[in-house]
């Protein structure tokens, strides 16, 4: 399955190691504007690593990237943090802020190194708060809040940042099902409004469900790179998962439903 299918981001070689060990593996895709790609595969797989990647925090060892025809691997950082949000799996925060105050980190890259908030910036974080699901929760510590509520402000913070590239790991990690599908939605929404989504993802179904393009990992490789239903096929879910599916057409939506068994 071909990995060139138009403008947007283009990955290309891209490859890092730890000693000796490669954990990402000449990965290449590209991805077309507009769009949400599940980067999908086990634990150890390289999803994490490649995204943190892709933003900036670690450095390849060779290959590389581009987003709209400009390099993301040169970018200067600000720029980058203007165009590309990241959200990370959810860890605990390491002093006490409120949650307006932590998606307000995301407006960093609209002002100057010494300007405080603006009214735009406080507006910006209140609209994001409340697209997630969490106005309510503003000045709350952040520290008080279950993870899931922790990953539902951290989605808003990349949202106030009004990045053109979101990046996002497993962004669904602890929360309930009404949380995963808002969440979800959101994304897809995004699109519309011309954002490129990359999101790493655990759950196959939800990634049949929102996904236009997905990514199969195995051992820091590209396995199959496609639509859903070229990629999530019994063959291919049991060679990288080792377990058995039938893949069933959704009767609602019409895209692949994949029910698993021993």
């Amino acid at each position: 399955m071909s990995a060139e299918v138009g403008a947007g981001l283009r990955v290309t070689g891209a490859t890092w190691s730890v000693t000796d060990r490669r954990i990402v593996d000449e990965i290449a895709f590209t991805t077309p504007i507009g769009t949400v790609t599940g980067i999908l595969g086990p634990n150890g797989s390289g999803k994490s690593t490649l995204l943190r990647a892709l933003a900036g925090a670690l450095r390849l060892d060779d290959g590389a990237a581009s987003f709209g025809g400009d390099d993301l691997l040169r970018m200067r950082r600000r720029e980058r943090a203007r165009r590309v949000a990241l959200v990370e799996q959810d860890s605990a925060p390491d002093r006490s802020i409120t949650v307006h105050e932590a998606v307000l980190l995301g407006r960093i890259p609209h002002r100057s190194l010494l300007a405080g908030d603006s009214a735009a910036d406080d507006a910006a974080a209140a609209t994001a708060l409340t697209r997630v699901g969490m106005a309510d929760l503003a000045e709350r510590d952040l520290a008080t809040l279950s993870g899931g509520e922790r990953q539902r402000v951290h989605v808003a913070r990349a949202l106030a940042q009004e990045p053109e590239l979101m990046l996002l790991d497993e962004p669904t990690n602890h929360l309930d099902v009404s949380a995963q599908i808002r969440v979800l939605d959101l994304l897809r929404s995004l699109t519309g409004e011309g954002v490129t989504v990359v999101t790493a993802l655990h759950d196959l179904n939800l990634a049949a469900s929102y996904c236009d393009r997905v990514v199969l990992l195995a051992g820091g490789r590209v396995v199959a790179v496609g639509t859903p239903s070229e990629v999530l096929t019994p063959e291919l879910v049991k060679h990288v998962y080792d377990v058995r599916c039938e893949v069933l057409t959704h009767p609602t939506t019409g895209r692949p439903l994949l029910a698993f068994s021993s």
